[in-house]
């Protein structure tokens, strides 16, 4: 199984820009927990986001990230439990063909990946796994 760390995916020429086209469901935390996604345990504290998106996929955003990567849809407001959809900001992706992992995060939750998995870079040091039938479901290349 690969093992990547602090990796930098603009640097990757196999590596490139998607961006990512998708209404998802908010639930906003009540208390600290641990939210078991499709790749790998996710702790979240309160307040943080806990989000299931279009193809039923669960994760969490931490409280202070949230606003920046997502717009509430009408009727929702800012902050309250509702849809939301994500800002089209592009994301570093590569398919990786070998069973991995990657920590979220520099000390964060370990993240398990499939051979055919992409492996996501959404700023230097952040990182997200995503199964290749989600990534074609919501994610296009960025122009």
């Amino acid at each position: 199984m690969l093992e990547f760390s602090n990796i930098d995916l603009s640097d990757d020429s196999e590596a490139g820009a998607f961006v990512k086209d998708e209404v998802v469901t908010v639930e906003f935390a009540a208390t600290a927990g641990v939210l078991l996604s499709a790749v790998g345990r996710n702790h979240y504290h309160a307040a943080d986001a806990l989000v299931t998106g279009e193809t039923g996929d669960s994760w969490c955003v931490s409280r202070d990230r949230f606003d920046n990567k997502y717009i509430p849809i009408v009727p929702t407001k800012m902050g309250e439990s509702g849809r939301y959809r994500n800002r089209p900001t592009p994301v570093w992706a590569k398919k990786i063909n070998s069973d991995f992992t990657i920590a979220r995060s520099a000390g964060g939750d370990v993240l398990t990946g499939r051979a055919g998995d992409w492996l996501l870079q959404y700023a230097p040091g952040d990182y997200g796994v995503v199964a290749q039938t989600r990534f074609a479901a919501v994610y296009r290349k960025s122009l």
